[in-house]
């Protein structure tokens, strides 16, 4: 990150124990303290505990004045933080006329590789506050006058360092380390667990949450993924357009980072027909990125598009009760000869498949799946530049977005990975520019794993990361590829089976999707 909190991570990779260290900042940002601890849980893998902290920097409760707005995306109404100098201007008029004194902020878009540099627009705040509820109190007073309002701690903009941040970073070397590192959905892609009872289980020694995941009902089954899945040497869930993963080859021999597709196709004599998804209800794309999706075929994150003609492979790791609904299935058994066709629902049988389509797939399982025949699915996983990634049975990614290091510089695709539009500024604002909990992953030049987690979201705590400062911080650890994983709520490090962060949540630990764990050897 800033120059003192990367002196600090670096000196936490490369020496074994620390003494708390005092690091020089950047001119004009306040000079940060960092005290870390180490502790090494097997050969080749040690895990550092630190706090970041900038003793000079004083934090405070406002009220931010929203601005009405139309999604690009969907058409629905949505409410901005930042908006035109003219809006601004406007809008602060209008406040001092209600006998209020805002103040105008400029905001400037952080330095991503796809969206335009300077100043992303204008804010504008009222007050400052030593308490929650005395900004609640004005808040309601400027919503009486006629104003959105909303509640905020500056410590969660980037204009200021964070007053204080707690960090957990796990390194694992895979030439010295005789374990084994893994994605997992613990067996069954249609459920959520968390992240420490997974570990519990599974006798791991450092384990983090994953990717993205469905966690209502109204977008899908909860915990299966919404992008790119892939456990056991098996696919389980299809990427959302082309976005960054965490490819852990040869369990955790070979590790890289990089953007990733998916184009699975069902064929039968020469007819063929492109799935769509696999383990999802079919229609329905959380995160959207799949070809023919409305409102849009690319990315968006935590948007859920819809598709009228879909073929979605369930596989024997959905262990719960199929969708049901309009539309046709088909079960295969394990050589993909057709058992039945009916209609959808059940459960996938014991070694064997299931596709369910609706809309024109619907029509192509009618004309193609007779009972009796056999019906092939090809799988092909590809990077941006064409190599196709084969999955053996040791082999797991996980994925989510955006990347955030790329050939060792800091290179983040924030619009073309769906996480922020630089044409609406309603979307993903808070989402990638505010400090939330993250959770990431990276590899460094020496092919160690980096796993790191920052809490956030805890006032008089630890306030997080914005994309940009995860970024900066997996960089200061000298990782040459890196990734964002889930955050948010879901941000989780496990250590020993045991819950070594502090998540978000106000009832605790989250159920998540899928989680890499660090083995040792007896529990490969």
């Amino acid at each position: 990150m800033r120059t003192g909190i990367g002196l600090a991570a670096v000196l936490a990779v490369a020496v074994p124990s620390l003494m708390p260290t005092a690091a020089k900042a950047e001119p004009g940002v306040p000079a940060s303290t960092t005290q870390w601890s180490t502790e090494t849980l097997a050969p080749g893998v040690q895990v550092r505990t630190g706090t970041i902290r900038h003793a000079d920097v004083t934090h405070t409760w406002t009220v931010t004045v929203q601005s009405p707005g139309i999604s690009r995306l969907t058409g629905a109404t949505t409410w901005s933080d930042v908006n035109t100098r003219s809006w601004a201007d406007t809008t602060a008029q209008k406040l001092r006329d209600a006998g209020f004194q805002p103040r105008v902020e400029s905001v400037r878009w952080p330095d991503y590789s796809d969206t335009p540099h300077g100043v992303m627009g204008l804010r504008v705040r009222v007050g400052s506050f030593s308490t929650q509820a005395a900004a609640q109190s004005a808040a309601a007073a400027i919503t009486s006058a006629g104003f959105r309002t909303s509640v905020a701690w500056t410590g969660y903009d980037i204009q200021q360092p964070a007053d204080r941040e707690n960090v957990h970073v796990a390194v694992i070397d895979p030439r010295v380390f005789n374990g084994t590192v893994e994605g997992t959905h613990d067996g069954n892609v249609a459920q959520r667990k968390t992240t420490s009872s997974v570990a519990a289980r599974l006798n791991s020694l450092v384990a983090v949450n994953g990717g993205f995941f469905v966690t209502s009902d109204a977008d899908g089954v909860q915990g299966t993924m919404s992008g790119l899945g892939a456990y056991d040497g098996q696919l389980e869930s299809m990427a959302a357009g082309s976005r960054a993963a965490l490819i852990l080859g040869d369990g955790g021999r070979h590790i890289r980072v990089a953007d990733l597709t998916t184009t699975v196709t069902a064929r039968v004599g020469n007819s063929t027909y492109r799935i769509q998804g696999i383990n999802r209800v079919p229609g329905l794309v959380r995160d959207c990125g799949r070809p023919g999706a409305s409102p849009s075929d690319l990315p968006w994150q935590d948007v859920t598009c819809r598709l009228t003609d879909d073929l979605v492979q369930f596989t024997t790791e959905f262990g719960a009760d199929l969708p049901t609904g309009p539309g046709l299935q088909a079960v295969l058994d394990a050589s993909g000869r057709v058992v039945s066709v009916g209609a959808r629902g059940g459960r996938v049988p014991a070694g064997g498949r299931v596709l369910q389509g609706i809309g024109g797939a619907a029509d192509w399982l009618t004309a193609n799946a007779a009972p009796g025949s056999r019906i092939r699915v090809d799988e092909v996983i590809r990077d941006t530049s064409g190599r196709r990634v084969e999955l053996d049975g040791d082999d797991s990614i996980v994925s989510a977005a955006p990347t955030l290091v790329r050939d060792g510089d800091i290179d983040i695709d924030a619009a073309a990975e769906g996480v922020v539009d630089p044409r609406d500024l309603s979307f993903g604002y808070a989402w990638a520019n505010v400090r939330q909990p993250r959770t990431m992953a990276g590899v460094d030049r020496k092919g160690r794993l980096i796993l790191a987690t920052v809490d956030g979201r805890q006032t008089g705590g630890s306030e997080g990361f914005t994309l940009y400062e995860a970024a900066e911080f997996m960089r200061s650890l000298g990782a040459v590829q890196a990734l964002n994983l889930d955050g948010g709520g879901s941000t989780t490090m496990a250590v020993r089976g045991t819950l070594g962060n502090n998540p978000s949540d106000a009832t605790g630990e989250r159920a998540v999707g899928d989680t890499v764990q660090v083995l040792p050897p007896h529990a490969n």
